[in-house]
């Protein structure tokens, strides 16, 4: 893990693409695109059928390692319709009884509300504000922004593009700019957008396991 310092909190970066805030006992998730796999099959495009059990296997070692008291998810839990992967979501709140799991809603979540209330989901606005932080799912433009907050957000599938001697590759990203922070996509079937680090931003990229400052 790395720790960056933001907002004036200190913030655990974790290689499966999770940002534990200690202080308040927090783990934050953004884009888990629960159910993808199966809506592309439903569609005739295959997609191995592992993608979701290795989804619930990080997630359930996360919350082994930090025994936090709240999961906030950015938005995008879900993908698209509902499909049979929602019943493995609610099975899978429902063994930790003791631990709130809750969602600030994206443009990918929209399951009908009895879905979230059967997952003991925690629903609430498209910005809220926790601590130094503003939290949603797409990045705040300037007329969105709660004054004297940071904004935490999921949405763009982060990554940055480095170059050595022997080429080039992208890889996904924790990006801290000077407003904002930008999450990686927790799910294994996603893709990512290129980001431009400008100077004073933190970028922590991960690369086989590991979480590596960058900039």
């Amino acid at each position: 893990m790395q720790e960056a310092i933001v907002a004036g909190e200190r913030l655990q970066l974790h290689p499966d693409r999770a940002v534990y805030w200690p202080a308040r006992r927090v783990l934050f998730l953004a884009d888990l695109h629960l159910g993808k796999g199966a809506h592309f099959r439903r569609a005739g495009i295959a997609v191995p059928r592992l993608v979701s059990d290795v989804n619930f296997a990080r997630l359930r070692g996360l919350i082994e390692e930090f025994q936090p008291a709240r999961v906030l998810l950015l938005g995008d839990l879900f993908h698209s319709g509902h499909n049979h992967v929602w019943g493995a979501f609610c099975a899978f709140t429902a063994s930790f009884a003791d631990l709130t799991f809750e969602l600030v809603p994206g443009n990918h979540d929209i399951l009908p509300p009895a879905c979230y209330e059967e997952a003991r989901l925690v629903m609430h606005e498209e910005i809220i504000a926790l601590g130094p932080f503003s939290l949603s799912h797409h990045p705040l433009r300037e007329e969105q922004r709660l004054p004297g907050k940071y904004n935490l957000c999921g949405h763009v599938h982060p990554c940055v593009k480095l170059v050595d001697r022997t080429g080039a590759m992208k890889l996904p990203c924790f990006f801290f700019g000077q407003q904002e922070g930008i999450l990686p996509a927790f799910g294994e079937f996603t893709g990512c957008a290129e980001v431009k680090a400008r100077p004073g931003d933190q970028v922590f990229v991960l690369a086989e396991d590991t979480v590596l400052a960058v900039a």
